[in-house]
């Protein structure tokens, strides 16, 4: 029993400790949107990415919104990603059936700083789907988030399932 304690106790601090370090949460993330060589699978989950932001206390412990399949997680303050700021994490899975079409992987906005070509090529290496100026608030008002958003250049980067299989020829 005590090393069933000390273990669970380490392992939470080592948690916290990795969800403290933002580039660590940038890489989990990233983990979660690569290919494996060879797949249309992704190497890493979603969920353990936004468990460690929850963990870090950026996004909050339950989605702002889930509407059809996704998730919805607004960052609770500024995080880098990929020279960007990160503002929105998708998580799309199938809890149960609701109609057709569920497409799992995970979707992420930013807000744009400079050039997005970090992105584009990510995009295409991990045949993601990138969209270049998206209307940020209009996106939320369509999930049914209500929040005030900054005007500014946004990007989102998706890579779900649809995504990786659509160049898979």
């Amino acid at each position: 029993m005590k090393h069933l304690i000390v273990f669970t106790v380490l392992a939470a601090s080592s948690a916290l400790a990795f969800a403290d370090d933002k580039q660590s949460l940038e890489s989990g993330l990233l983990h979660a949107m690569q290919l494996k060589k060879g797949t249309s699978e992704r190497t890493g989950t979603s969920g353990q990415a936004i468990r460690a932001y929850q963990q870090a206390g950026l996004v909050s412990k339950t989605p702002r919104q889930r509407f059809d399949y996704t998730d919805y997680y607004l960052l609770e303050k500024p995080v880098p990603f990929m020279g960007h700021e990160l503002v929105l994490i998708e998580e799309e899975y199938r809890s149960k059936y609701i109609g057709c079409c569920v497409s799992p992987g995970v979707g992420i906005t930013v807000k744009v700083h400079g050039s997005i070509r970090n992105l584009q090529q990510f995009a295409r290496a991990s045949r993601c789907t990138l969209t270049d100026h998206i209307d940020f608030a209009h996106n939320l008002r369509e999930v049914a988030i209500k929040n005030k958003v900054p005007k500014a250049h946004y990007a989102s980067l998706s890579c779900r399932e649809r995504d990786a299989e659509r160049d898979e020829s």
